[in-house]
């Protein structure tokens, strides 16, 4: 007795799919260069994020082993050069606290606290000016408890 393989026109009812279709979008040649992209995007962001520039498009100005230092010379300025993001200024002597979370540090001015200025910064650290006498320039910020909260982007010490 003969086996029917197929239906009754004498074709078969399973078929063969061909793996191989032409035109298939994820060829090796576009895996391989899809992961080329993805890792000089992961490169050049590393190597951007380690630059160390400052805000705003300007240039950070370092003074080398100075940041490790507790004390910082006269006239050393650091930060960004960018004086149209940063065109606040105040001078006095840095002292670290803020005022009912406002503010991470403050400038102690003549007049009392009630003339103090208040300071955050993420270009600066201010902790290296603790207790010296420095003129800011910075970007005022809106408070709920400070006189005067400002952003730092650049500290001179007088």
């Amino acid at each position: 007795m003969e086996e029917n393989k197929g239906n009754s026109e004498g074709t078969s009812l399973v078929h063969d799919f061909n793996t191989s279709r032409r035109g298939s979008f994820l060829t090796p040649k576009i895996i391989g260069a899809f992961a080329i992209i993805v890792l000089l995007g992961i490169g050049s962001g590393y190597f951007l994020s380690t630059r160390g520039t400052g805000a705003g498009g300007g240039r950070a100005v370092s003074a080398g082993n100075i940041l490790n230092s507790n004390s910082v010379p006269k006239g050393t300025v650091i930060g960004s050069n960018d004086t149209t993001t940063f065109k606040d200024t105040a001078e006095g002597v840095l002292q670290q606290g803020g005022i009912d979370g406002e503010g991470a540090y403050h400038l102690v001015r003549s007049g009392g606290p009630s003339q103090y200025v208040y300071l955050t910064s993420s270009i600066v650290d201010l902790s290296k000016f603790t207790g010296q006498k420095i003129k800011v320039w910075g970007q005022t910020q809106k408070a709920q408890h400070a006189g005067w909260l400002m952003d730092v982007g650049r500290v001179e010490v007088e």
